[in-house]
């Protein structure tokens, strides 16, 4: 098989219409302050444990179609000794490994992030794939302030996420592209979207200088949301008839139709939050792409809060995770209603 028909192979895979992405790929130290959150001690055997157990949940793969893991547990097995990407190919999971080395501040660029990681990806790429990662993905973040992304920000983070997802589809990988413009803030619904809008912008020239294959790629954006302290956003968040609206009309003006599947990040939002906005986005107009999510926090946690680091919660927390994926799954076909969250 040649590299392209495994790209286009991965692809067909991952973007079926009714699935989504499970992002399970916090870093150590972002898994130690969930479990801290619970009341979980943060040992290797306890992530070791949890990302299996959510991995092993029956029919989790009607609902979901890939997962990001993190580097170790790539490397992790289950209580049987099956590795876990293996456990999630059994259940047509399809593996996928997150390859950024974390961020820092951008020189040259007062309050802008750059992230880490170009060096000797292409051969990490190929001791993932032989673990059996099948995709990858790559997070930028872009802070909003009245001076927030700098020129600068927005052309140097659009350079690295285009590099990453070259060199990934160089070596057969699918990359995920995520420009996540965060919450953190004061600004307003259409702050938001003009920073997104630039920010997309900028990604997909940066993409297409790079030769990048728009139809063998996924983007991971944000929602066009109100920053989490601005003083007219509602206590539970934008209503999603107004998300969809702003989010719509911002991929319309610059994400080529070309870009199979758009995979949104949660982003700080809740669960019912993220599932009521992924079914206004549904319901608001037939897109190009297909509408979907990658969602960490918003489908973890209720199953995160029912095990608490009890085995004998096991069960508990598995159907908290189908539960979650399963009105996902509903809300990319604009089926999604407030009422389902308490059957």
């Amino acid at each position: 098989m040649s590299v392209t028909e495994e790209l286009q192979a991965t692809i067909g895979d991952l973007v079926d219409g009714r699935r989504g992405i499970l992002a399970a790929d916090e870093s150590i130290g972002t898994i130690a302050k969930r479990f801290d959150a619970v009341g979980v001690d943060p040992t290797e055997e306890h992530r070791r444990f949890y990302r299996s157990m959510l991995l092993s949940t029956e029919g989790l793969g009607d609902y979901i179609c890939g997962v990001i893991l993190f580097e170790e547990t790539l490397g992790q097995s289950d209580g049987a000794g099956r590795p876990l990407p293996e456990l999630a190919a059994g259940a047509k999971i399809v593996p996928g490994i997150k390859v950024d080395k974390g961020k820092g501040p951008l020189a040259g660029a007062p309050g802008d992030m750059i992230t880490y990681g170009l060096d000797g990806l292409a051969e990490r790429l190929d001791s993932y794939r032989e673990q059996g990662a099948r995709f990858a993905k790559w997070r930028e973040v872009y802070p909003v302030s009245p001076h927030n992304p700098t020129r600068l920000g927005l052309t140097a983070n659009a350079e690295m996420l285009a590099r990453y997802a070259a060199v990934c589809q160089s070596r057969g990988v699918v990359p995920i592209v995520e420009p996540e413009v965060l919450m953190d803030g004061d600004h307003d619904i259409q702050r938001c979207a003009e920073v997104n809008e630039q920010v997309w912008h900028e990604v997909f020239h940066a993409l297409h200088r790079h030769g990048v294959v728009l139809e063998l790629m996924i983007l991971k954006p944000s929602m066009v949301t109100p920053g989490k302290e601005c003083v007219s956003r509602p206590a539970g968040g934008a209503p999603p008839e107004q998300v969809a609206e702003h989010t719509v009309r911002s991929l319309r003006r610059t994400v080529p139709a070309a870009v199979p599947s758009i995979n949104f990040l949660s982003g700080g939002q809740g669960p019912e939050e993220a599932s009521a906005n992924l079914n206004a986005l549904n319901q608001l107009w037939h897109a190009p792409w297909q509408l979907s999510f990658s969602y960490g926090r918003a489908l973890q946690e209720p199953a995160l809060k029912a095990w608490a680091g009890r085995e004998e919660n096991s069960a508990a927390a598995q159907e908290a995770l189908l539960k979650r994926a399963r009105l996902n799954h509903l809300a990319m076909r604009g089926e999604y209603s407030g009422g389902l969250e308490r059957e």
